[in-house]
């Protein structure tokens, strides 16, 4: 009777660990031990943890702000974004969200004590730094109120801790994945926080585990070659165990062009793993598809299978993926909000509003710097670009609509609004038609104080004819 051992190497596998773990079994708690060893060596972390979230960030957000000068104000806020490497951090963050069910991210500065607020305004002048926390290092802070009449309720505490030292709200943003449930302890956590994104997928994981070392045994045994030769006598001689043996070593170092003579009742061929075939294939199919109704992840991103058309097409599968998509982005929206403020202060600072007040002095010679701050922070509005992209020629109808719609607009108003109003409408025209480079190629530059200042001649009315004498 034939048996298959598998043996470690001597280094200790943390996945095999998992693997053999005999007490995992549909409904069992997750640890953070398990999820790191799950995020850091389980071949469908990267996809479930990863990937939607890196797919989210693949499209930056379109800044849009209705105040003068936009440009200059946009421009300011994505480099000083872009140096401090926001997006990053809040994409790490979220993976740690996601493995955990809780992490944070808070700022400091050298100089400064960690449980003091940093002045929003010396922001610019200081050399801060951000720091992305697991469950670990924030271990006894995120063990939530539990208590149903607490204003506080499963909610984050105001104070965070790192590695026991606390931190002011105003320089910490902590976040769930999922919401808390009540008097349910993760122990990936570390408190009654959000859940993992392993949690209900623990068992449909270390299944995945079994069907790769079912994989490994497949591939080792599909080269082996079975010779059926016919039984000798009971008493077997030497000369004959010579030449069986001869037989087999020739078969084994037998290559293309070689030619190999057998007896007429001997027969070679390969192993016969057909009758493996549809069930590993099957049951792979069948542990994607648990895995992916239980991380909440679509299945074509597990299986990295091709869209049924493009992507830019819209179809069924891409739709089904943006809505997902659309989901996350929500989810960071915190993040978002907590790098916009550091990032204004920092990118609009005094200096930046002394250049603007030079340049426009009609606009911001009687403005103080916090009134224009504060009116730059309302305007400031941050759109997500849409992931499904319209074809070319979809993008040229659409914009067609829209070209139709600021010429009916210009025709309606033009001839009833005075000329500081119709240079107003012909500057909004124009910043419309920029945003169109599959119909125009090049923008369109107009003077508009000269416009506002412009009086068009009266038309000359045609002279009258005389009445017919008839």
């Amino acid at each position: 009777m034939s048996e298959i051992t598998i043996s470690n190497t001597g280094l200790p596998s943390p996945l095999m660990e998992f693997l053999q773990a005999e007490a995992i079994e549909p409904g069992s708690p997750v640890g953070y031990q398990t999820c790191k060893a799950i995020f850091e060596f389980h071949p469908l972390a990267a996809k479930i943890i990863e990937k939607p979230i890196v797919l989210a960030l693949s499209k930056p957000r379109i800044l849009a702000m209705d105040v003068h000068p936009k440009d200059m104000l946009i421009k300011a806020f994505q480099d000083e974004w872009d140096d401090l490497e926001a997006t990053n951090i809040i994409r790490d963050v979220t993976f740690l969200k996601r493995v955990y069910g809780v992490a944070a991210v808070i700022y400091g500065a050298e100089g400064v004590p960690t449980d003091q607020p940093i002045d929003p305004w010396t922001l610019p002048d200081l050399d801060i730094y951000f720091n992305k926390l697991d469950p670990l290092n924030l271990a006894g802070s995120t063990v939530t109120n539990q208590n149903p009449n607490a204003p506080d309720f499963q909610k984050p505490k105001t104070y965070i801790t790192a590695a026991g030292q606390p931190y002011h709200p105003s320089r910490s943003c902590i976040v769930f994945n999922n919401t808390p449930i009540y008097l349910a302890y993760q122990s990936s956590g570390f408190g009654f926080t959000g859940r993992s994104v392993f949690q209900r997928a623990l068992y449909p994981l270390k299944s995945f585990v079994q069907s790769m070392v079912t994989d490994d045994l497949v591939t080792f045994k599909a080269g082996l070659l079975v010779i059926k030769q016919k039984q000798s006598g009971s008493i077997v001689n030497r000369l004959m165990q010579v030449g069986a043996g001869i037989k087999r070593s020739m078969l084994q170092q037998g290559t293309t062009g070689n030619v190999l003579s057998i007896d007429v009742d001997e027969d070679i061929e390969s192993i016969d793993l057909n009758n493996t075939d549809t069930a590993m294939t099957t049951a792979r199919d069948n542990i994607v598809a648990n895995i992916a109704a239980a991380t909440e992840t679509p299945a074509i991103l597990l299986k990295d299978e091709a869209f049924t058309n493009a992507f830019a097409e819209g179809t069924e599968d891409s739709k089904a993926i943006a809505q997902y998509v659309t989901g996350l982005r929500n989810d960071m929206r915190s993040l978002f909000t907590f790098f916009d403020k550091i990032v204004m202060h920092r990118a609009w600072n005094k200096q930046f509003y002394e250049i603007v007040q030079a340049k426009y002095p009609e606009m911001y010679a009687g403005k103080t710097y916090e009134e224009a701050f504060y009116e730059w922070k309302d305007a400031f509005r941050p759109l997500w670009e849409n992931l499904i992209e319209e074809t070319p020629s979809e993008k040229v109808k659409t914009e067609e609509v829209k070209l139709k719609g600021i010429t009916e607009i210009l025709r309606t108003i033009l001839p009833v609004i005075n000329p500081e109003n119709r240079a107003i409408a012909i500057q909004w025209a124009q910043d419309n038609l920029s945003k169109m480079p599959d119909m125009f190629k090049s923008t369109m530059q107009l003077d508009i104080d000269a416009i506002a200042d412009y009086e068009p001649p009266t038309p000359l009315t045609a002279p009258t004819e005389p009445p017919s004498k008839d």
